[in-house]
């Protein structure tokens, strides 16, 4: 097997801007590209801004890199704390057991939750930024994925991934399903309850078909959709979905072009830290115990149960698309 060259963009205390730019130039192009079936192991390099967030050494939530001192996570994975120091960031890893000379763990300097999570409804604006101490070195293995402007359009049939390390799948392509069927799928007995429904910050995805969604591990990791000609944009975050087992159900993800002034206001607002008062990094650790501990958020099971009629009429109205 041929591998492709293993290369190194960096800059020497970027500013802001420079970040910008650099972070723009090389996301969303891997070094490895084709399709995996089945919710498969995903192949070395095939998702290089794949992060892992840790609590206190342990995996709790996927997140993705958006530049070199930024990563984007769900607002859910941090009710433990807002405490920077109590998390790390695993970048550059294929198996979180087994990390290699590309992996690093980078230490967090600044935790930003939306200061609407959870208020106005369940799981709305579940979306947090972690600022890094230091700069990431972009290589084959660590590379941002790029953002979403706030009007571009996400197509019902774009070919879109979720990643993480959950129960049951690694990577899995999976179909955006439309706002109105998935409402239908989370209705309340009580029709006149609204409290689990999809608000404009959300979308829905998933593969009925196949199983494909998301999983205990997976909370905050990346949704990413090609577009413009093959580049790979964060279009969502795991957000919330129903238990991981058969019959599977739409998935709930953060709907990041919602975010996107929020998310540029506080990237070009706040200075990157100075790097003489990093803390040491340390190596980057061997995992073998990564429960979650970021379950994802699910209704009740009185509330998710469908019907066998309304399930069979979503299996149809997929099959039509």
């Amino acid at each position: 097997m041929v591998s492709s060259p293993t290369f190194q963009v960096s800059l020497t205390h970027p500013t802001s801007q420079e970040e910008l730019y650099l972070a723009e130039w090389v996301c969303g192009k891997p070094a490895v590209t084709g399709k995996i079936f089945g919710g498969q192991n995903a192949p070395d390099r095939r998702w290089p801004w794949q992060a892992s967030l840790l609590y206190h050494g342990k995996h709790i939530c996927g997140a993705a890199l958006i530049d070199a001192y930024w990563v984007i996570s769900a607002a859910h994975c941090f009710q433990k704390s807002h405490e920077p120091s109590d998390y790390q960031v695993l970048l550059g890893y294929h198996q979180l057991q087994h990390p290699t000379e590309h992996s690093r763990q980078m230490t967090v300097y600044r935790v930003i939750v939306h200061n609407d999570f959870n208020k106005r409804y369940y799981m709305g604006s579940d979306i947090a930024l972690l600022q890094l101490h230091l700069s990431v070195n972009f290589t084959s293995h660590i590379l941002p994925a790029c953002l979403p402007g706030p009007t571009m359009k996400l197509p019902l049939h774009s070919s879109c991934w979720i990643t993480g390390w959950g129960m049951i799948t690694e990577d899995g392509e999976v179909g955006i399903i439309d706002s109105e069927v998935c409402k239908m799928y989370f209705q309340s007995p009580d029709s006149s309850s609204s409290e689990y429904s999809i608000h404009e910050d959300m979308f829905c995805a998933g593969d009925l078909m196949t199983g494909k969604s998301i999983c205990r591990g997976d909370s905050g990791g990346p949704l990413v959709c090609k577009l413009n000609g093959g580049t790979w944009f964060l279009m969502g975050l795991s957000s919330w979905s129903q238990a991981c087992h058969y019959p599977i159900g739409p998935s709930v993800f953060t709907r990041l072009t919602y975010f996107s002034h929020w998310i540029s206001e506080k990237r070009s607002t706040l200075p990157n830290p100075d790097p003489s008062f990093a803390p040491s990094q340390d190596k980057p650790p061997v995992l073998s115990d990564f429960s979650s501990l970021g379950t994802v958020h699910k209704p009740s099971t009185c509330i998710t149960l469908v019907s066998l009629q309304t399930f069979l009429l979503l299996l149809i109205f997929l099959r039509i698309l």
